[in-house]
Order: structure tokens, then C-alpha cells, then sequence
């Protein structure tokens, strides 16, 4: 064999290990973050177990879940019905623009109050309570556990599961329809409000015609269908927390995640939970 066969299986052999080592670390990168994504799913299926276990032992912390309780939903209330009244405005203001042009200026209230109780009110609570509570339990919890705080509870023979997320996420399950009606409320009188400026409209015609034709249902379902929102940012937010590390950064980043996460699967949820209020509740 020639000198320069040789030379050019080597070069031939190099190019092979280069590509095979380019290939793996394609791989590499893509497995990585899908591993990451099925680990989390995993530890997140194991607290939610946890939790669910000391949910049936006492003590029950009556005086706990009260105080998240008023943390939840009384200190969330005013930005809730801020969102929802701007909301409700806004609604107003571009529906008649909308509905003029098209000649049905008369379901203008039907159009803002169906909005309102079927999307607008659920979903903007959903996302208000993700952002502030998110980030407060996340940020909360994080700090407790990146001090050694919540190993000092367990230590004491107190279960962290029960006293720290179960209270939490029960706050938020039970809260969030309360505050949905408040933001549907807002809603629909800011709605009502801008309507009258445009066109004098009392306030009992105005709901006279905007619930004409809405049945219980209608108003049932889209308003405890946050209850699944309270549990989705209750569990995430807990979540997040309680498995922060690394100090104040770890603190920072859980509340971040928390808001970020909660969110996501909130948007998520909605999508399913509107397709099976319409096949349930057509």
C-alpha cells in the first residue's frame, strides 16, 4: 500500500470520529432538556402524593389554612377586581365599536356579559392570582427551605407537607372562584359604565338584556373551572419552593419559575377545560 493511501485512510478515519462525536452530541443536547422535562414531571408527581397523603392525617391547621386564606384572597381581591374592571371596560368599548358595523348594537350587553363570565373573568383571575400569589408562596417557600427552615419544622416532628403546601394549595382552590366573581362583577360594571357613557342605558336594563338568554350553567361551570386554576398554581407554586437550592439566587429563581410555570399551565388548562365545558355544557 502506498504512502499516500495511507495518509488518506487516516484522514478518511478522523472525519468518521468527528462526525460519529458530532452526532452524539447532537444527541447530547437534545436528551438533555426532555430528561430534565420527565424528571421534573416525576418529582413533581411525588409531592403531589406526599401532599395528598398528610392531607388525611391530622392535625388539619384550621389556623394556617385561615391565614392563607385571607393572604390568597383578601389581599389579592383589590388587583383582581382592578383587572377585571379594566377588562370589562375595554370590552365595552370595543364590542359596540365592533357590533355597530355589523348592525347588532342591541347584544352589545349580551356580548360583554358572556365575555366576561365565560372567559375574560376566569382567565384573567387565573393569571393575576399565578402572578402575585405565584411568586409570594414560591419566594416564601424558597427562603424557608434554602435557611433549613422547613427541615427545622420536620424536625420538630410537624409535617412541611401538611402546615406549609397543603394550606396553600387549599387557599387557593377555594379562593379563586370567590375571586372570579369579584373580577365578573367589575367586569360588568365598568362594562356597563362605558356603555351608559355612550348611550344612557340603566343599569337593570342592562343586565335585563345581558342575561337573557344565559342559563346557570353558563354561569356555573366557567366560574369553578378556576378551582382547577387554584390547585395548578397552589401545587406549582408549593412545588417550586420547597425544592429551591442554592441561596437567594435559588429564592429568586423559584418565584420566577413559580409565576412562569403556574402560568403556562394555566393557559393550558383553560384550553381543555373550555373544550369540555362545551361538550358537557353545550
Amino acid at each position: 500500500m502506498s504512502h499516500n493511501a495511507k495518509i488518506s485512510r487516516l484522514w478518511v478515519g478522523h472525519d468518521a470520529l468527528q462526525g460519529t462525536s458530532l452526532v452524539q452530541s447532537s444527541l447530547a443536547s437534545l436528551w438533555s432538556p426532555i430528561n430534565g422535562f420527565l424528571e421534573w414531571f416525576g418529582e413533581l408527581g411525588i409531592f403531589v402524593w406526599q401532599v395528598m397523603r398528610a392531607t388525611v392525617r391530622r392535625p388539619f391547621e384550621g389556623r394556617e389554612l385561615i391565614r392563607q386564606l385571607d393572604e390568597v384572597g383578601s389581599k389579592s381581591l383589590p388587583m383582581v377586581a382592578m383587572a377585571g374592571a379594566a377588562i370589562g371596560a375595554v370590552l365595552a368599548l370595543e364590542s359596540r365599536h365592533s357590533l355597530i358595523r355589523f348592525g347588532a348594537k342591541a347584544m352589545l350587553p349580551a356580548a360583554i356579559v358572556f365575555a366576561i363570565i365565560h372567559e375574560t373573568g376566569p382567565v384573567v383571575t387565573g393569571l393575576v392570582v399565578s402572578g402575585r400569589v405565584g411568586a409570594g408562596i414560591g419566594a416564601e417557600l424558597g427562603s424557608m427551605k434554602v435557611t433549613e427552615q422547613i427541615d427545622a419544622i420536620e424536625a420538630s416532628g410537624v409535617n412541611p407537607y401538611k402546615l406549609l403546601a397543603f394550606t396553600r394549595i387549599a387557599a387557593c382552590v377555594l379562593m379563586l372562584p370567590l375571586l372570579t366573581l369579584a373580577a365578573d362583577f367589575a367586569g360588568v360594571m365598568t362594562g356597563w359604565i362605558a356603555t351608559a357613557l355612550a348611550e344612557p342605558i340603566s343599569f337593570q336594563k342592562f343586565l335585563h338584556a345581558g342575561f337573557a338568554g344565559a342559563s346557570f350553567s353558563d354561569f356555573l361551570a366557567p366560574t369553578f373551572r378556576t378551582t382547577v386554576f387554584g390547585l395548578i398554581i397552589g401545587v406549582i407554586a408549593c412545588f417550586q419552593g420547597m425544592r429551591s437550592q442554592g441561596g437567594t439566587e435559588g429564592v429568586g429563581r423559584s418565584a420566577t419559575s413559580s409565576v412562569v410555570l403556574s402560568s403556562l399551565f394555566v393557559m393550558l388548562a383553560d384550553v381543555i377545560l373550555t373544550k369540555l365545558i362545551l361538550v358537557f355544557f353545550p
